[in-house]
């Protein structure tokens, strides 16, 4: 007797993994955000000549964007506030590396790279089935 997953049922999965991993990786960033404050991020968005309350920003991206993403509610609200987080994070704290390569050969930015795009497919992709919203 063999049981058999069908390929919504594995997709959906996938979609959990992602969700769950990348909001719990971006989260503990947030978690850093509520403990250390902000203060170091007003400073870049300032330095910038944007106004510092821009980067109160950061909770929206890295508090709630992850805490959507991991419940499944309105899932799609917050990989696009980490979207739009990491290309902050990448135009205030990693311009100059942004063609640049590591010493051993990958791109300097591929750890926010990869949570720039991982956030970026859930956008495009939803939630999957396992989900609060399900949709």
């Amino acid at each position: 007797m063999s049981i058999s997953l069908g390929s919504n049922t594995l997709q959906d999965a996938g979609l959990l993994i992602l969700r769950v991993s990348l909001g719990i990786l971006i989260l503990f960033h947030g978690m850093d955000k509520i403990v250390h404050g902000i203060g170091p991020i007003q400073g870049m968005v300032t330095g910038m000549g944007l106004p510092g309350w821009l980067a109160y920003g950061v909770y929206l991206g890295e508090v709630l964007g992850p805490a959507l993403l991991v419940t499944g509610f309105h899932a799609r609200i917050g990989a696009g506030l980490i979207t739009i987080n990491m290309v902050f994070a990448i135009l205030l704290a990693h311009t100059g590396d942004l063609l640049s390569l590591s010493p051993h050969g990958g791109w300097r930015l591929e750890l926010q790279g990869m949570y720039l795009f991982t956030a970026l497919a859930l956008v495009c992709l939803g939630p999957g089935r396992f989900s609060l919203n399900q949709r």
